[in-house]
């Protein structure tokens, strides 16, 4: 499943690159993603706690920076996720780039996401609309984090579970205003 998604922040390309490329900083920012383990430079362990109504998924993910293009702000992560309970896993190719815009900088993501298992039932027509909200969500934590002075050491926050039914929910209810406004 092809995902692409872009959100604007007030801040320069160049301090909005060097936060997004500062993994244990912006994880935080993921929705109901933990960082759990620096495994190198370029390597991460993270756990991402979901909730879809009443089933709970927490899944473990390994994440790998595979790119980073410094002149054009690229950078390419790959992650494997399964859950922990083994109703299936995930694979993503995420790719973001950053460009200046009229009001700061514009990020770009694009994600290659292939689910698998009960997981696949689960997410099944609601990914999109999920995906929009989400990084909406990121955003908006971003550009606080862009917009205040963050501390070298800053003690991340309890992660939230993404509640995939409430976003499911908002997901269907516009798909179908959507189509009675055509």
């Amino acid at each position: 499943m092809q995902l692409s998604n872009e959100f604007e922040v007030s801040a320069a390309p160049e301090q909005t690159w060097a936060l997004l490329n500062d993994v244990p900083r912006v994880v935080p920012c993921m929705p109901g993603a933990e960082l759990t383990r620096v495994v190198g430079e370029d390597e991460w362990e993270a756990t991402l706690h979901v909730r879809l109504g009443p089933i709970s998924l927490q899944f473990l993910a390994q994440v790998v920076r595979e790119e980073v293009d410094e002149e054009a702000k690229r950078v390419v992560l790959t992650a494997k996720a399964r859950e922990s309970k083994n109703r299936g896993s995930a694979d993503a190719r995420l790719q973001s780039s950053v460009a200046a815009a009229d009001a700061g900088t514009r990020v770009e993501i694009l994600t290659d996401l292939t689910l698998r298992g009960a997981v696949a039932q689960y997410g099944r027509g609601v990914v999109p609309e999920v995906t929009r909200q989400l990084t909406k969500q990121f955003a908006s934590c971003l550009q606080q984090q862009l917009s205040t002075e963050a501390p070298t050491n800053p003690t991340a926050p309890q992660p939230e579970p993404v509640h995939g039914l409430r976003l499911g929910l908002v997901g269907v209810w516009r798909s179908l205003t959507a189509r009675f406004r055509r």
